[in-house]
C-alpha cells in the first residue's frame, strides 16, 4: 500500500506525538521499591513485612533429635502489593542455604531477624509469585518477660521438640511474615526418625516411613497467623474420632505422662461441641490436643485445631484453650494490643464453662475477682486496651478483659449478648479485628452507645466501680 506526501507527513507526526507521550507515561510509572521490613506493630516493629500478602505456606522440616538440627525448606506464595524491587521474610538465627523466587535464582542478604530477597525481576502489583528458601540449623527458644519469664517457641523435650510460638517465635523454626495480620493457608510435611509421631496443624493427609525415618504431611486449609503453627514431635499415644456433634478429632498424648484426673480427649469432645453453641460453628476441619512433657513450658498455647498443653493441664485450661480456636485463632488481632480480645475472651469462657457446669456463674466470677485485687494493687495499673509488649500477658490482660465482658453481659442484657458473640465470630471469621470493631458491633447489636464502659474497663489505670454502683 502506498500513502500520500501529505499522509507520510501526518504519519511521521503521529508517529512522534506516539512516542513522545510514551515516554511520558514510562517516566511517570513508579518505581519498584523495597518491601518494608515490618508491618507497623510497635510492640514488635521488625514482624510482618510489607510490600506482599502471603497467601500460602509449604512447608518441610526434616528434626534430628540427637543433635538439634534442623534442615528446612520453605515455599511461600504470595501476592505483591507494590511493585517489589526486594522484599523481607522474618527468619531468626537459621542459616539460609539457597533462594528461589519462581525457580530461579535470587540474590539475599541478612539484617538481624531480617532475611532480604532481591529477585532477578521486578514483581510487579497484583503478582503472584513463590519463594523458597531451603535453610538449616539448631533452633533456639525465645524467653524474656514477655510470656510470664519461660521459654517458648522451638523447644526440645526428652524425645523430640514442643512448638508453641505466640507471639514472635514463628520466625525461629521457618521463614515467615511473622505476624497475626498476615495470615495464610499450610502444607506442613514432618520428617523425624522412626518411631516418632510429627503434629501440626489442620487434617493429617499421608504419612508413612521411609529410610528409617517417618513423614507426615498435614494440611490447614483455613487462614492461619504464623505463631499457631506447630510441627510438635515426640512419641505419643494417638486416639482419633468425631465429637458427639460430628467435628473430626486429634489427640496425640506422651505415654510417659501420668493418667491424671483430666480426660483430655474427652474435654475436648465436649468443649468443642459446647462452644459451638455458644460461639458459632467450630471454624476448624478438626478439632484435638497435642499432650507433652514438657515442665520448662510455663504455659500451654491455641496452637490452630490442637492446643498444645505443657506442664499446665486442666479442664479449666482446656476449654480456654479452645475457646481460643473463635477468639484468637478464627478472629484474630489486627495489632498485639489488642490481645485483650483473644485472653479476656478465652478467660471469660472459663467462667461460662463453670455456668455451664452449674458450679459458679458468671457474675458471681466477676465478683471473685473483682475482689481479690484490692483498690490499690498493681493489677489495675495496667491499661488492658494497650498493656505494653513486656506485660500484654499480664493477669489484667486476661482476668480485667473478662470483668469487661461480664460488665458488658449486665449492661446490655443475655439475649443481645448471647447474639453478640457468634455474631462477633462470624463478621471476622479467618481475619483480624480491634477493640473499635469490637466496641461498634457490641453497639449495632444492643441499640445501646456503650464507650463509657468499655473505656472505664480497658483504658483507665484505676479499680472501676461494680456496675450498679
Amino acid at each position: 500500500m502506498a500513502l500520500s506526501r501529505s499522509a507520510r507527513r501526518s504519519s511521521r507526526w503521529l508517529a512522534l506525538a506516539t512516542a513522545v507521550a510514551s515516554a511520558a507515561t514510562i517516566a511517570a510509572a513508579p518505581a519498584a521499591t523495597p518491601g518494608a521490613p515490618g508491618i507497623g506493630d510497635p510492640y514488635f516493629p521488625g514482624l510482618g513485612n510489607g510490600g506482599y500478602t502471603p497467601l500460602h505456606y509449604d512447608l518441610g522440616v526434616s528434626y534430628h533429635p540427637d543433635s538439634g538440627r534442623l534442615d528446612g525448606r520453605a515455599t511461600v506464595s504470595a501476592r505483591a502489593t507494590q511493585d517489589l524491587s526486594s522484599f523481607d521474610l522474618d527468619l531468626q538465627k537459621l542459616t539460609v542455604d539457597q533462594v528461589r523466587v519462581d525457580g530461579r535464582p535470587a540474590r539475599f542478604s541478612r539484617t538481624g531477624d531480617e532475611l532480604v530477597v532481591r529477585p532477578g525481576r521486578v514483581l510487579s502489583r497484583g503478582e503472584r509469585f513463590a519463594v523458597t528458601v531451603v535453610y538449616h540449623g539448631v533452633p533456639q527458644p525465645l524467653s524474656g518477660p514477655i510470656v510470664f519469664g519461660s521459654q517458648y517457641g522451638w523447644m526440645k523435650t526428652k524425645d523430640g521438640v514442643f512448638v508453641a510460638c505466640e507471639p514472635n517465635a514463628a520466625s525461629t523454626w521457618f521463614p515467615s511474615s511473622d505476624h497475626p495480620d498476615e495470615k495464610a493457608t499450610y502444607d506442613v510435611r514432618i520428617d523425624a526418625p522412626k518411631g516418632l509421631t510429627g503434629v501440626s496443624n489442620g487434617r493429617l493427609v499421608g504419612s508413612g516411613e521411609r529410610g528409617g525415618r517417618s513423614w507426615f504431611h498435614w494440611r490447614e486449609s483455613r487462614p492461619m497467623a504464623p505463631y499457631l503453627a506447630t510441627a510438635t514431635i515426640g512419641k505419643f499415644d494417638v486416639r482419633t474420632g468425631t465429637t458427639p456433634g460430628g467435628t473430626p478429632i486429634y489427640v496425640a498424648t506422651d505415654p510417659t505422662l501420668p493418667t491424671g484426673k483430666v480426660d483430655v480427649y474427652g474435654v475436648t469432645a465436649e468443649a468443642t461441641d459446647y462452644w459451638s453453641k455458644l460461639f458459632g460453628p467450630y471454624p476448624f476441619e478438626e478439632t484435638g490436643a497435642i499432650v507433652d512433657d514438657m515442665p520448662q513450658a510455663g504455659f500451654s498455647l491455641e496452637v490452630q485445631s490442637k492446643p498444645a498443653y505443657s506442664a499446665v493441664r486442666s479442664e479449666s485450661t482446656i476449654v480456654h484453650e479452645l475457646a481460643h480456636q473463635w477468639f484468637g485463632d478464627s478472629v484474630s488481632v489486627r495489632q498485639w494490643k489488642d490481645i485483650w480480645l483473644n485472653e479476656g475472651f478465652a478467660t471469660y469462657a472459663q467462667w461460662l464453662w463453670s455456668e455451664h457446669r452449674g458450679t459458679t456463674t458468671a457474675h458471681d466470677a466477676f465478683r471473685k475477682a473483682y475482689a481479690a485485687a484490692p483498690a490499690d494493687d498493681a493489677f489495675w495499673k495496667i491499661k488492658v486496651s494497650d498493656p505494653q509488649r513486656d506485660t500484654m500477658f499480664s493477669d489484667a490482660v486476661y482476668e480485667r478483659g473478662a470483668m469487661t465482658l461480664q460488665a458488658l453481659r449486665e449492661r446490655i442484657g443475655d439475649r443481645a449478648f448471647f447474639r453478640l458473640l457468634p455474631a462477633w465470630t462470624a463478621r471476622h471469621r479467618y481475619g483480624n479485628a480491634d477493640t473499635a470493631d469490637f466496641v461498634a458491633l457490641a453497639e449495632k447489636v444492643s441499640g445501646q452507645r456503650l464507650g463509657d464502659l468499655f473505656h472505664t474497663w480497658l483504658d483507665t489505670r484505676s479499680r472501676p466501680a461494680l456496675p450498679g454502683e
